[in-house]
């Protein structure tokens, strides 16, 4: 295993509408990781961070275009302070749904991503939310980190979040709810539930985590989800120790 990405939700990045103290723990983890593995980031939270400096209305699409121009260079500003403790440089990579619908364009972006990770600067990622239009919106972040993961040719997603891992019921109204450790496959039913994102500025939850984990199954790509509380438990997992969270494993690597 050598190419990894790095999902972070919204949630994880931002409470009570302030940059959360887990940023430092993400940044200090996947610099320690990008001695030996080659790291990407999937970021959220631009929206989340021009809502800081400019509180508009985010359901109407122009405002969040707004919002999201405002805040990705805020959410960058952050990330490079802190990586450049560690003496490494991030690079900014915006993409739009449209770029992995075009051969060519995916091609020329795949190009630029292997140039950054040869030189072990790590890509920050994040959907151009400022130019795209609600048809080509990827609508979610971890539909974005599977594409990228994909046609990128990492090896494995992790999915930061929230949730520290999937369970067989809703845990927060179901108490006897328990973790799955590694999912095979996943149901159809499993995703056409609600979308039940717990913060005002996410788009996704538990929902669009398995589709995004259903979308790299079926590409023989496995996903590991756990939370930003817990990420001690991505180095276990490297290490091949039991670690907290859920795998979601295509049968044949299994």
């Amino acid at each position: 295993m050598k190419r990894l990405v790095f999902k972070v939700g919204t949630a994880t990045l931002y409470e009570n509408g302030k940059l959360s103290p887990r940023i430092d723990k993400i940044v200090e983890l996947l610099a320690k990781l990008n001695r030996d593995y080659e790291v990407m980031l999937v970021s959220s939270g631009a929206v989340g961070a021009g809502y800081t400096k400019c509180p508009l209305d985010k359901n109407r699409l122009e405002n969040k275009q707004a919002l999201a121009a405002i805040g990705q260079p805020l959410l960058m500003r952050e990330y490079k302070e802190r990586f450049n403790k560690y003496g490494i440089t991030v690079a900014q990579v915006l993409v739009t749904a449209a770029d992995f619908d075009s051969r060519k364009r995916t091609e020329n972006a795949k190009k630029m991503i292997n140039v950054l990770l040869e030189n072990k600067v790590i890509p920050i990622i994040n959907e151009n939310d400022s130019v795209s239009v609600e048809e080509i919106l990827f609508g979610d972040n971890d539909q974005l980190s599977a594409y990228v993961t994909y046609y990128f040719d990492a090896d494995m997603l992790f999915i930061i979040s929230d949730i520290d891992a999937f369970y067989t019921d809703n845990p927060k109204t179901n108490k006897n709810a328990k973790p799955i450790e590694v999912v095979e496959n996943i149901e159809n039913e499993w995703l056409i539930q609600e979308c039940n994102p717990n913060d005002a500025f996410a788009t996704g939850g538990i929902v669009t985590k398995l589709k995004a984990a259903k979308f790299l199954m079926e590409r023989g790509k496995p996903v590991f989800l756990t939370s930003g509380e817990n990420l001690e438990s991505i180095e276990e997992f490297l290490k091949g120790n039991q670690a907290k969270g859920t795998l979601f494993r295509p049968k044949e690597v299994a």
